[in-house]
């Protein structure tokens, strides 16, 4: 899935917007930034992301990451 098709076009532009956004929060005095990743059934790509998102800003020890998979106890959706 980290290599699905159009993945690393979608960081290409998600890293970025975040690297411009969390410092704005931050000087706001802001506590809390909540990003959702969604996807049909929240438990492939969705996951694959935010885990990617949480070891990327994570490692840089700038800012405290927390990661919940809303959706993963849910039972899979039907056709």
């Amino acid at each position: 899935m980290e290599n699905a098709d159009g993945i690393g076009e979608f960081y290409d532009h998600l890293i970025p917007l975040l690297d411009y956004l969390l410092p704005s929060y931050v000087r706001e005095g802001k506590a809390h930034l909540t990003v959702g990743i969604g996807c049909t059934g929240g438990r492939h790509r969705s996951v694959v992301i935010a885990e990617h998102l949480a070891r990327i800003y994570g490692e840089r020890g700038d800012y405290l990451v927390d990661v919940v998979h809303r959706d993963m106890d849910k039972p899979p959706r039907r056709p």
